[in-house]
């Protein structure tokens, strides 16, 4: 997904954040700062591939209870919400089985290639099994699961960015973070113009479709940017809870809009998984998505546009 216009963009959780502010006298600098510290805060509390991370420290507490940030617990609570919403289509206890498909450090440091894997099919632990005190401030997961945040914390840290950056700018303020779009504040005139592609770091002719939000945000999941092979055969990021192992489905892409980008994050993630049964199910919700198979076809589910906006 790419955002046309001039922006400030920086690196964050191994991608690329983009902030731009709809009110050319708005603080950009001030927002960007925002962005920043919210970036750096949910990076700290969230990240599977920081040892000095609070959920690196959590998954490595062999089933004690562990004291737990705001951040922390905040996260926990959209992953968990984001299981029960999808039936545990989107499910944080796939740490284990992303480690075992070779996805154990960023993704910048993925081998491209590798040996056959030793995968066991089965079903993930399972988001129930996570015990979130809110009172207390503090958190446990039983000895052996591993909690991985990827599929909805970026994309809520998009949202408290958004949110942050536009008060600290007195601006509408769009963030993008590799592709998880966010927005805050009174937007510019005909919306916040948005490139939906199969890759957020695409250029703005890439085949896609330009669309506009005024709210809420926009997410894309994909099997086609973060795949690798191991003994001859691909496998990618989105782990289908029920078996341990990369969803199979037909999808290329799904794009979502939603209320908030973790909500749009959470819908699409769970449509890779679900594979074909994936329009029903976002129609069922109402969910506006666009999804693109493998071969290039375009489905589109609950009002998203036809047209490319222009």
């Amino acid at each position: 997904m790419t955002v046309p216009g001039p922006a400030v963009v920086f690196p964050a959780f191994g991608t690329a954040a983009v902030v731009l502010v709809a009110d050319l006298d708005g603080e950009v600098d001030a927002a960007t700062r925002a962005v920043e510290a919210a970036v750096a805060s949910v990076d700290a509390a969230c990240s599977r591939f920081r040892d000095d991370s609070e959920l690196a420290k959590l998954n490595a507490a062999g089933g004690a209870v562990v004291a737990a940030s705001p951040v922390l617990l905040d996260a926990l609570s959209v992953a968990v919400r984001a299981a029960q919403l999808t039936d545990g289509l989107v499910d944080p206890t796939v740490g284990t089985a992303m480690r075992v498909l070779g996805y154990d450090r960023d993704y910048a440091h993925v081998p491209a290639t590798g040996p056959p894997l030793v995968i066991r099919i089965g079903a993930v632990p399972g988001w129930q099994v996570i015990t979130i005190d809110p009172v207390a401030g503090t958190v446990r997961v039983p000895a052996g699961v591993s909690v991985d945040l990827g599929a909805t914390t970026k994309a809520w840290c998009a949202d408290r960015a958004a949110a942050a950056a536009a008060s600290a700018s007195c601006s509408g303020v769009l963030v993008s973070l590799g592709g998880d779009v966010a927005v805050a504040g009174p937007p510019p005139s005909g919306g916040w113009r948005v490139r939906v592609t199969d890759h957020h770091g695409a250029s703005d002719d890439a085949p896609g479709q330009t669309v506009a939000i005024t709210s809420g945000g926009i997410a894309t999941s994909g099997t086609t940017a973060r795949r690798w092979r191991r003994g001859g055969e691909e496998v990618h990021h989105i782990v289908d809870p029920g078996t341990g192992t990369s969803a199979p489905g037909p999808w290329r892409t799904v794009s979502v809009a939603a209320g908030t980008c973790a909500d749009a994050n959470t819908a699409s993630t769970a449509a890779i998984v679900l594979g074909e049964r994936a329009p029903a199910w976002l129609e069922a919700h109402r969910l506006a998505a666009r999804l693109v198979r493998a071969d290039g076809e375009v489905v589109r589910t609950a009002g998203w546009p036809e047209e490319e906006l222009t």
